[in-house]
């Protein structure tokens, strides 16, 4: 049977979530994109979460199979993806069964009753016909033979039946256009680019996505009838369309990685080896513009080593993984540690260990990302907060590469890396002059010599003229860089490249209250994409009267100066992560102050109501 025991009352008032489910063929992610288009077009603010399965091609109509796409748009700050639906789009029973949960009581249930035959009910393991039950009694129940609708709307083309039916996510998306008062001129514009050369798929998708609105707005449809388009305040007042943009963490990341090769004016090589979720970084860095040059290297190992050797040669050298993929990469960062040359890696974290769900979130990599390395070996770990920070996060990273000769490790998600939102694209010209934190050679040349400040050695290319030196793995010699034996020169280098990490902390910003004041009862402390869900969660207790804060990290290690003096204005710290607790457990080792864990290792993001009534146990308690 269906589980509606997580169903909850609906409210139309603020945001609005919108849930597409379907099987991984029937083009939800494409009908997520197009009406999420639609939305930054209504100058509405957004987020997105693409949720879809790891199986590349599960059995049709099975629950391994289920693809999903959820939007939350509104006229205020859109922080997350929305915790219940306020509609929810089921294509089939598997989807019905495994996405109703997420719909809110009294919210608009649309599914397409042609799927559910006796086949597609065995299939979803469903004993009886939902539809048949009580449905209606809790929710806007819309039953329509969305197929069937399809291929009558198709019926005077020239194509046939499975072409047809593939077209149904465009009937769906023309009927959403009409509930939300959306313009598909512009998705009819993309399907003639996108189909240019395939005249019947053309034909048939926008005649698709026609019908559906037509059929809408014959019934005359409303979703929540006497609810307007939300749009932001004063949006076009002035005629002029906003310069807003969509971007996922992965677009944000790509944009953020050519604009280290403009403003540090040297090449960046990107070396990869596909892995989910970080492939899609390569995908996006693919065309080689921008300054950016990919190589897919034949396993991690090379990839890392690869991104090393371009380091040497004077390039940036960048490489990305996810999962057991920075395991591989962890020999390569030792060397690129004893080297000191400037390295950038990526970790798109992923639900683990070994494959783990390699589709779904999680922040697990942390305490790999800052002790998993033999040796002494300490490296800076960042960690985007938003989609749109993926791209700041890439410029910092190598501001911090390259100012201090050292790798850089930044932690993204699976949510952060597929979830979308709406920003401005940033005038590139405005940001740091990498090219200028480069360490030169000065008289007297000498490899390992160091700067006073920084700590960093200088970078120089081979062949350049005059300036021959050795580099390998072995340890040197402070200064000359000969290799050395010698145990006293081994333990000052050991504490001159440590030192030279922690005086991050001291050149870089101070640690800040992101929500809320700098004392208080309850002190929120979170790192990368829990970010949304936290401030969300903290400004509601606000409203409420509550004296909590909220402190995000985007430097992980070495940790910020001032945090010390943050925490100790509070009664209590929690520290909530999707993991077992691994920041909380790095605060409270580091700082000896009592940091509460409060984790989720479910492979989905924090809920705001589940995280606020979290936080208000701890307040109460």
């Amino acid at each position: 049977m269906l589980d509606t025991s997580r169903s909850r009352a609906s409210s139309r008032a603020g945001p609005l979530v919108v849930r597409f489910a379907g099987d991984s063929g029937d083009g939800i992610q494409l009908l997520g994109a197009e009406f999420s288009k639609s939305t930054a077009d209504a100058d509405t603010g957004f987020m997105t979460f693409p949720d879809y399965p790891a199986e590349i091609r599960a059995p049709a109509g099975t629950l391994f199979g289920v693809s999903a796409f959820q939007i939350q748009f509104g006229a205020d700050e859109i922080l997350t993806s929305g915790d219940a639906a306020d509609v929810l789009v089921a294509f089939n029973p598997a989807a019905l069964k495994s996405n109703l949960h997420v719909l809110k009581r009294g919210g608009l249930l649309i599914v397409d009753k042609g799927t559910f035959e006796r086949r597609g009910l065995q299939k979803a393991g469903l004993d009886e016909n939902p539809l048949d039950g009580d449905l209606a009694a809790s929710y806007q129940l819309l039953p329509l033979d969305i197929t069937a609708q399809t291929l009558e709307a198709l019926a005077a083309l020239d194509i046939g039946r499975k072409q047809a039916v593939r077209a149904k996510n465009f009937w769906v998306l023309g009927l959403i256009f009409w509930l939300f008062d959306r313009d598909p001129a512009k998705t009819e514009g993309w399907i003639a680019r996108r189909f240019a050369a395939d005249m019947s798929l053309r034909e048939a998708n926008t005649t698709a996505l026609k019908a559906g609105h037509a059929f809408a707005e014959t019934l005359e449809l409303a979703a929540f009838p006497g609810v307007a388009p939300t749009r932001r305040a004063g949006a076009r007042e002035h005629g002029a369309p906003p310069a807003r943009e969509i971007v996922s963490g992965t677009q944000a990341m790509a944009l953020g990685i050519r604009a280290v090769a403009k403003r540090a004016e040297r090449d960046v090589l990107y070396c990869s080896y596909p892995i989910t979720p970080a492939s899609a970084l390569l995908h996006a860095l693919a065309s080689g513009e921008g300054g950016v040059r990919i190589f897919q290297a034949e396993d991690e190992i090379a990839a890392a080593c690869a991104a090393i050797g371009a380091s040497y040669a004077g390039a940036i050298g960048m490489t990305a993984s996810s999962g057991p993929g920075l395991s591989l990469k962890t020999e390569a960062l030792g060397l690129a540690v004893s080297c000191e040359l400037p390295l950038i890696v990526i970790d798109v974290q992923r639900a683990g260990p070994s494959t783990g769900m390699p589709t779904k979130p999680e922040q697990s990599d942390l305490t790999l990302a800052i002790h998993g390395r033999h040796g002494e070996a300490p490296v800076p770990v960042l960690a985007p907060a938003t989609p749109e920070d993926c791209f700041a996060i890439m410029v910092e990273a190598a501001e911090i590469a390259i100012s201090a000769m050292t790798p850089v490790i930044v932690l993204s998600d699976a949510y952060l890396a597929n979830a979308a939102s709406d920003w401005v694209s940033p005038d590139i010209d405005s940001l740091p002059h990498l090219a200028g934190l480069v360490q030169h050679p000065q008289d007297g040349f000498q490899p390992f010599a160091r700067d006073a400040e920084t700590l960093a050695r200088p970078w120089v290319a081979p062949g350049t003229p005059g300036l021959a030196h050795r580099i390998g793995g072995l340890e040197k010699e402070a200064g000359s860089g000969h290799i050395s034996y010698d145990p006293d020169n081994h333990a000052e280098m050991v504490r001159l490249r440590a030192e030279k990490i922690a005086r991050l902390a001291g050149r870089r910003a101070a640690a800040e209250i992101s929500t809320g004041d700098k004392t208080g009862d309850l002190l929120v402390v979170g790192w990368g994409s829990t970010y949304g869900a936290i401030r969300k969660a903290v400004q509601e207790l606000r409203a409420e009267g509550r004296a909590v804060s909220h402190l995000h990290l985007r430097q992980l290690w070495p940790l910020p100066g001032g945090i010390d003096k943050i925490m100790s204005g509070f009664k209590k710290i929690v520290c909530p992560e999707l993991n077992s607790g691994q920041l909380a457990g790095i605060l409270r080792g580091e700082l000896l102050l009592p940091v509460e864990p409060l984790t989720q290792v479910t492979g989905q993001p924090f809920r705001v109501g589940d995280l606020k009534a979290q936080l208000e146990r701890r307040l109460e308690s």
